[in-house]
């Protein structure tokens, strides 16, 4: 499988590969758009107007609460100054003696729209009233009542979803830059860090990660964006997490992982995308929410390993350096999956035929003929 994207990518230019479109960005967006949508599924938008509202833009959610309320406001003034046009109640109109008024105050468009502010938002100055002879102003003023605490409701509920969102929750939960690949417990790993900036913690965190690349089957059709899952996990598991403390997540690399047949020379060249997800619930709200983020193979950095980051103060409290959070150093490396195995098995084959000669013969990665020697005779030791 490898071979084929290997020889897919030999055909791009070194440009196209420095610059490879993501699917999911760093910040965990997807990178998508949808083209050629039936005209009649834009409805579907409507009919679930909730969701709508509340993940559109901020710059149009205000727009919204301006324009709701000062638009309920000025339709229904035009139909209080209908009602005093209709009643004679205007400055100008002929008054015949003894002319009783529907609104007291209302002879014109601005104190018809002043006095349906004042009604809507329930402020009541006094200067302009009913005077409860017309039956049609009554009903009217229940109605601006009804439908204005309507707007109120709805929209503070689409204010406090969008606060709320666990989107939010989620800007507080970084990635490492970089992954890395060295060895960790006896194994080949792939190793990414996960920090929760704040204190409280996500309960019933689970980890795992999707590999995106593009396949050719044996029919030789092209799968665009083929997934493979990857497995996650930490020293102490992979679902509920104690997550108080930056974790370093790792994935074996053995003959079951899709990494099995990469090297530290085919790696920058292939074409692949690695989406890590966390999914978790926060301990303050009770919200589930999501953190992604990718990595591409110029993001791998082969025979690194993290620095370490936490430490104790003299006053008993664990400290977490982020400076050191996404930087790496070299450390002794395979060259590749195939070279560590064939290094074990060679080892566990001259453990079994050589007992006595290997108490005393150590095998390395990079130096299979070290050596242990030991020094006989007298030594000075300095004491500290």
């Amino acid at each position: 499988m490898f071979p084929l994207i290997q020889s897919h990518i030999h055909g791009q230019p070194a440009g196209h590969r420095s610059h490879r479109t993501r699917l999911v960005t760093k910040d965990g967006r997807c990178n998508i758009e949808f083209g050629n949508i039936e005209y009649s599924n834009h409805f579907a938008f409507l009919v679930d107007f909730w969701t709508t509202f509340v993940e559109i833009r901020w710059r149009f959610v205000l727009l919204l609460f301006v324009s709701s309320f000062t638009g309920s406001w000025f339709v229904f003034s035009l139909l209080w100054y209908w009602i005093a046009k209709s009643n004679g109640d205007l400055t100008g109109q002929n008054r015949t003696d003894g002319h009783v008024q529907c609104i007291d105050n209302v002879n014109g468009l601005t104190t018809a729209f002043l006095y349906s502010l004042e009604t809507q938002t329930t402020i009541g100055y006094g200067g302009r009233a009913l005077t409860g002879h017309c039956a049609g102003t009554v009903a009217l003023i229940i109605i601006q009542s009804l439908i204005g605490v309507f707007i109120n409701c709805f929209m503070c509920g689409v204010i406090l979803a969008k606060i709320s969102l666990p989107k939010k929750r989620a800007k507080t939960i970084t990635f490492s830059d970089t992954a890395v690949i060295c060895l960790k417990k006896g194994s080949l790993c792939l190793l990414i860090r996960v920090a929760n900036l704040r204190k409280s913690l996500l309960i019933g965190s689970q980890i795992y990660g999707k590999l995106l690349r593009t396949t050719i089957t044996p029919d030789g059709e092209t799968i665009i964006l083929d997934q493979v899952d990857i497995d996650f996990m930490v020293d102490a598991g992979k679902d509920n997490l104690f997550f108080v403390c930056p974790l370093t997540l790792y994935h074996v690399i053995n003959s079951s992982s899709p990494f099995y047949e990469l090297s530290v020379d085919t790696l920058p060249h292939q074409d692949f995308e690695l989406v890590v997800f966390l999914d978790g619930m926060a301990e303050s709200t009770s919200s589930s929410c999501q953190v992604r983020t990718s990595y591409i193979p110029q993001e791998i950095k082969w025979g690194y390993s993290f620095l370490p980051i936490i430490s104790r103060t003299k006053t008993g409290k664990y400290r977490v350096d982020f400076s050191n959070f996404s930087r790496s150093v070299r450390v002794t490396t395979p060259h590749c999956s195939h070279c560590f195995e064939t290094d074990v098995d060679q080892r566990n084959h001259n453990n079994h035929s050589h007992p006595d000669h290997n108490q005393h013969r150590k095998l390395g990665i990079d130096n299979p003929g070290f050596e242990v020697i030991d020094i006989h005779g007298s030594m000075d030791v300095t004491k500290m």
